[in-house]
C-alpha cells in the first residue's frame, strides 16, 4: 500500500509504478483504466443508495401509513432495515467462486439483475410488508456480491502506480450514492405539494425505483467491459490476457512494461501452484487447496493473530455506530428537536454531503499519516460526539421546542462532527488495515473473513439499534461510546503500526516465517521466467527517459 525507491530485480512483492505514471498523475496517464474503473464504481453507487434511502423511506408518511404495525415494533423495524445486511453477507460469500467461474465482469452484469429483482420487488410492493423483506433480502445479495466484486475488479485492471486510488473510489462511490439517496428522498417527499409531504406513495416507490437506473447501466455496459487480464491469466487464456493488457496501457504488446505486467501474472499463477505442490500435494489450485488454506489462517498462531486484528478493525468500525446514523439520520434528527418529516429528511442530507466531502481527503491522504494515530483520534472524536448527544438528550429530552432550541442545533452538530471523523478515519482505514496486516499469499481469503465481519457487524448494528431507542434511549449513544473507547485502546494498544513497513517487516512484527517463505518462492519463480531481467529493463528505460530512478509501490 506503499513504497518507494527502485523496485529490485526478481523482487516479486514490488511492481514497478513507472515515473509518472502513480499517484493523481497516473489517473490521467491511464484515461482509459480510469474510466473503466470509474463505470464499474456505479456499483459502489448502488450500495452507498441502498444504504441511505431507506431510512429515509421509513419516516415518510405514506410508507409509515402503509406498513405502520412492523414500523412501530422495534425490532421489526430493526430487521426491515437490517435484512439488507443479511442479504450482502450471503451473496459476498457466493461471489467470489462465480467470479473465477464466469468471469469478473459476466458476474457483475448478473449480480446487477439479482439487485434488480429485489429492488422491482421493493418499489412494486402491495400492502404485504413481506414484500419489503424480499425485496430487500434479495436486493442486498446483489449489494453484498457487488461491494467485493467491483474492487476485486479495479485492482485487477489498474496498472501498479494508480491501484490504490482506483480501489479506493469504491469508497467514494458508496458515500455519493448515499449522498445522493439522502437529497432524492428529500426531493420526492413533496410529491402530492408541499402542504402534506410524504403523503403521496409515489414519494417513496420513485427513491426507490431509481435504484433501476444505475444499475441498468451497469449490467449492459459491464457486457462490454473487458475481462480481467488476472482471470484470463487464471484461465489459461495467456494472449488474450497479454492483447488485454497492452489496450488497458495503450503499449504494444512487445514493450518492456506491458511483458514486465504479464510475466508477473505467470508469476502468481506459478507461485500459487508451486505453493499447493509443497503444502498439501496438490498441482493444482482446486476448491479443496482453498479450504485447506482457509483451515491454515484458523490454525497457524501468527496467521490466527493478523486475522484477529483484520477482523476487530471491521468490526469495531460497525460499532462506533456508522450506519446506525446512516440508516436511521431522520429518527435521531427527530430525537435531538427536529421534528416534521421534511426537517429531519433535510439535516440527513447534510450527513450525505459531509459524509462526501470529508472521504475525499481520507481517498487522497490515506498513506500520508499512521495508522495508529489516525484511528486513536478518530475514535476519540467520535466517543465525545456520541457522549455530547448522549447528554444533551439525557438533559433535554422531549423539551427541545421549549426554548432548548441551541441544546438540539448543538446535537446536530456533534452528529456532524462524528461524521466527518468516521470518514477520514475509521472510514477508509479499517478496510486498509485489513489488507496490510495479512501476507501476500492469505490476503484474499483473510480480507474475505474480515470483510464478512463487516457484513454481520452491520446486520446487528442496524437490528438492534431501534431496539436501544424504543428501550434505553439516549443510552444508545453512550453504548456506541463506550465501543469508541474500545476502538481507542485497540488502536493505541494492539494495533502494531503497518505504515510504510516492508512485507518482512511485517511478518517480524507477527513472527511469522510464512511471508518470507512465500517471497523467497515468488523470486524463484520470478528468474525461471526471466521476470527480472525485463524488470531491469524497464527501469533502464525509465532512468534514460526521466533522468532518475523509477519508482516502485509495494502491493
Amino acid at each position: 500500500m506503499g513504497g518507494g525507491g527502485a523496485a529490485a530485480a526478481g523482487d516479486m512483492d514490488a511492481v514497478i509504478a513507472m515515473h509518472g505514471q502513480a499517484g493523481w498523475r497516473g489517473l490521467f496517464h491511464n484515461g482509459r483504466a480510469l474510466g473503466l474503473a470509474l463505470f464499474a464504481s456505479l456499483g459502489g453507487v448502488l450500495y452507498g443508495y441502498n444504504q441511505g434511502v431507506f431510512g429515509s423511506v421509513q419516516v415518510m408518511a405514506s410508507f409509515n401509513a402503509r406498513y405502520q404495525s412492523t414500523l412501530d415494533d422495534s425490532t421489526a423495524k430493526g430487521f426491515l432495515t437490517a435484512i439488507l445486511e443479511l442479504g450482502a453477507f450471503v451473496g459476498s460469500l457466493f461471489a467470489g467462486p462465480g467470479a473465477d467461474f464466469a468471469s469478473r465482469k459476466y458476474s457483475i452484469a448478473a449480480w446487477c439483475i439479482v439487485f434488480m429483482l429485489g429492488v422491482a420487488v421493493q418499489t412494486g410492493a402491495n400492502e404485504a410488508v413481506a414484500c419489503i423483506y424480499a425485496g430487500r433480502f434479495v436486493a442486498g445479495l446483489g449489494v453484498g456480491a457487488l461491494s467485493m466484486l467491483v474492487p476485486m475488479y479495479n485492482a485487477e485492471l489498474a496498472p501498479p502506480g494508480i491501484r490504490g486510488s482506483l480501489v479506493a473510489l469504491q469508497q467514494l462511490a458508496i458515500t455519493f450514492g448515499i449522498m445522493v439517496s439522502y437529497w432524492i428522498a428529500y426531493g420526492t417527499n413533496y410529491i402530492g405539494g408541499t402542504t402534506a409531504p410524504g403523503q403521496s406513495n409515489a414519494a417513496w416507490r420513485v427513491p426507490l425505483g431509481i435504484q433501476l437506473v444505475p444499475a441498468v447501466v451497469l449490467c449492459i455496459g459491464a457486457v462490454f467491459m473487458p475481462f480481467s487480464p488476472r482471470w484470463l491469466m487464471l484461465q489459461g487464456r495467456e494472449e488474450e490476457c497479454l492483447l488485454t493488457l497492452a489496450k488497458l496501457r495503450n503499449m504494444a504488446p512487445e514493450s518492456a512494461a506491458v511483458q514486465y505486467e504479464f510475466r508477473a501474472l505467470q508469476a502468481e499463477r506459478l507461485v500459487e501452484r508451486e505453493a499447493a505442490k509443497e503444502r498439501y500435494g496438490i498441482d493444482t489450485v482446486n476448491f479443496r487447496v482453498s479450504l485447506l488454506e482457509y483451515k491454515r489462517l484458523f490454525t497457524t498462531k501468527p496467521l490466527l493473530h493478523r486475522l484477529m486484528l483484520g477482523a476487530s478493525a471491521q468490526a469495531l468500525q460497525q460499532w462506533t455506530g456508522i450506519n446506525a446514523i446512516i440508516y436511521y439520520a431522520p429518527t435521531i434528527f427527530a430525537q435531538i428537536g427536529l421534528t416534521g418529516g421534511t426537517i429531519g429528511l433535510l439535516a440527513t442530507g447534510v450527513v450525505g454531503i459531509v459524509n462526501f466531502v470529508m472521504t475525499i481527503p481520507a481517498v487522497l491522504f490515506v498513506d500520508n499519516f499512521g495508522r495508529k494515530p489516525m484511528l486513536a483520534i478518530g475514535e476519540f472524536n467520535m466517543a465525545i460526539s456520541h457522549a455530547t448527544i448522549a447528554g444533551i438528550i439525557a438533559v433535554y429530552g422531549g423539551r427541545f421546542a421549549d426554548g432548548h432550541k441551541a441544546a438540539g442545533n448543538g446535537a446536530v452538530f456533534m452528529v456532524y462532527w462524528y461524521i466527518a471523523w468516521f470518514a477520514v478515519t475509521w472510514g477508509p482505514l479499517a478496510w486498509v488495515v485489513s489488507a496490510e496486516v495479512f501476507p501476500l499469499d492469505m490476503r484474499a481469503k483473510g480480507m474475505s473473513i474480515s470483510s464478512a465481519i463487516n457484513w454481520i457487524m452491520n446486520f446487528t448494528v442496524a437490528e438492534v439499534t431501534p431496539v436501544m431507542f424504543t428501550n434505553i434511549g439516549y443510552k444508545t449513544y453512550i453504548v456506541f461510546m463506550c465501543f469508541c473507547i474500545v476502538g481507542f485502546f485497540y488502536a493505541v494498544f494492539l494495533l502494531p503500526e503497518l505504515k510504510g513497513l516492508s512485507l518482512e517487516e511485517v511478518d517480524a512484527i507477527f513472527h511469522d516465517k510464512s511471508g518470507a517463505e512465500d517471497r523467497e518462492r515468488r523470486e524463484r519463480v520470478a528468474k525461471q521466467i526471466g521476470l527480472d531481467k525485463i524488470a531491469n529493463q524497464v527501469q533502464h528505460q525509465e532512468t534514460a527517459k526521466e533522468g532518475k530512478p523509477p519508482q516502485a509501490e509495494i502491493v
